[in-house]
């Protein structure tokens, strides 16, 4: 019984917990932050008009703040082994790193080096710039190496909290569990030649964390691409017709994006070809592509392809590298939260 009582206990505090939270952050958004003429203008008033600035700022923000954190955690490590080998932070990097840079390159090599330079000075004139660029390049490598078996060595886990998108899954296809602890969403165009570049890092994304990633793409039909719209509405016809990842990967693979060859192409699939034609014809799914690129808009897209995972953005341009650290990250997270 007793056992019992405290589990419902922990359940039941649990609970007011919750409804704590939800209050406290219902009386933010009522909280006024100017009055004009009497008139309150509230908090989720202006989260409501302002998504796509206050979002961007944020993340910004955190970029910035992420950043200053790396730093931190990297000189915590180094202080932390300078302690545990009883040397000072300058003695231990001078141990690991300075020590290690590997001796000058020789007269030729360097001039070798001067010959890629775009320069109008002399040889002898830059010949010490060369040098100590070269030095500083080599001590970098070591220091991020030295760096990186710290970090492999400690147990990190990340709790700088990243805003996050409230996208929209209203009647959009996933590819993947519908309960993936990780999603990604692509905001792109079939007729972004980037968007057709990507597409191999995503599919081995999806490969690497098949089970554990859920992929939608949205559309975001960019005007200058007189083909777009009309492509991304033949996707989501297809979708009524149960066929929209395979109308999707052959739009990208073909790159054949007129209207009679995407009719085409639905006879291919054995899809109904007069209901597809009809969708197609009447602009049927017009609206729900517009839908989708007023959110992509909404919150601050600016080009294509545009990511995010879990509701955060991905910034610092699209790579199987980028894409992969955030998954991670959010793998991680996820993972110290059960714990």
């Amino acid at each position: 019984m007793k056992a019992l009582f405290s589990t419902s206990f922990l359940v039941i505090g649990s609970m007011f917990a919750g409804a704590a939270v939800q209050a406290a952050e219902k009386a933010v958004e009522a909280r006024p932050l100017a009055e004009v003429d009497g008139v309150k203008l509230t908090r989720a008033e202006f989260e409501r008009r302002y998504v796509a600035r206050l979002f961007q700022a944020r993340n910004n923000y955190h970029e910035s703040e992420r950043k200053a954190l790396d730093d931190f955690i990297e000189q915590y490590l180094i202080e932390r082994a300078a302690q545990k080998e009883g040397l000072t932070v300058e003695k231990l990097m001078e141990k690991h790193v300075t020590s290690k840079v590997p001796a000058d390159p020789s007269e030729e090599a360097l001039r070798v080096y001067f010959e890629g330079v775009e320069t109008q000075e002399s040889y002898e004139s830059v010949k010490g710039k060369i040098v100590d660029a070269l030095r500083a390049r080599r001590a970098g490598k070591l220091r991020m190496a030295y760096l990186a078996k710290l970090k492999s060595e400690a147990n990190i886990t990340l709790m700088l909290a990243p805003p996050r998108a409230n996208l929209s899954m209203k009647d959009v296809v996933v590819r993947g569990p519908q309960d993936a602890p990780v999603t990604l969403v692509e905001y792109a165009d079939y007729e972004c030649p980037y968007c057709v570049q990507i597409q191999p890092v995503l599919e081995r994304l999806e490969k690497e964390y098949k089970g554990r990633l859920a992929f939608v793409y949205k559309d975001a039909p960019l005007p200058m691409h007189g083909s777009a719209q009309k492509a991304a509405e033949a996707t989501q016809c297809a979708a009524v017709q149960g066929k929209y990842w395979e109308l999707h990967d052959m739009l990208l693979a073909k790159k054949m994006l007129d209207v009679p060859s995407m009719k085409e192409f639905a006879r291919t699939l054995k899809m109904d070809g007069a209901a597809f034609d009809k969708c197609l014809d009447n602009g049927d799914k017009a609206a729900f592509v517009k839908a989708s690129l007023d959110e992509a808009q909404t919150m601050g897209v600016q080009g294509t392809p545009s990511f995010f995972i879990n509701g955060r953005a991905v910034n610092g341009g699209p790579s199987y590298e980028r894409l992969k650290e955030v998954i991670e990250e959010e793998l991680s997270n996820i993972a110290a939260q059960k714990k």
